[in-house]
């Protein structure tokens, strides 16, 4: 049985902050531990691989496992998501536009009807969820203070 491509999950916020800044926010992982994931090491560089645990609960964690495909200094980073052990791969992108002295950031996530339906950890409403925490709640905070 083959999946039929969902449609990408779009998260789209205007941020009271430069592009540079939010930029550094999205890419620079001291700043990304403080409303992201900590990750040990992280390089907005093509090919650069990264891996983090993350999940419902401390006792329920999955290894993601990223992969930078695509960089345009601040404006464009791209980088797929898989989750180690476990099939399907789905790619996040943050697009940057100033917008005077704002910036607006649309994060889509696409290839999410590619992980395992039958695992509800992996539900596209998980993914919708998170993604407005992380850009409209943590990221905010963190920028606009």
């Amino acid at each position: 049985m083959t999946k039929t491509t969902s449609p990408p999950l779009v998260v789209e916020h205007t941020f009271k902050a430069p592009v540079e800044k939010v930029w550094k926010a999205i890419t620079d992982p001291d700043q990304m531990a403080q409303w992201y994931f900590d990750l040990k090491e992280f390089r907005p560089e093509l090919g650069f691989e990264f891996r983090f645990p993350g999940g419902p609960s401390p006792e329920k964690q999955y290894m993601h496992v990223c992969k930078i495909t695509e960089v345009e200094m601040g404006k464009k980073l791209t980088y797929s998501w898989r989750y180690d052990g476990y099939p399907g791969e789905s790619f996040v992108t943050f697009l940057l536009t100033p917008q005077g002295d704002k910036t607006l950031l649309q994060l889509t996530h696409t290839g999410l009807e590619t992980f395992p339906a039958d695992n509800p950890d992996f539900a596209s409403g998980n993914f919708v969820e998170g993604w407005n925490g992380f850009i409209r709640r943590s990221l905010k905070a963190f920028l606009e203070g």
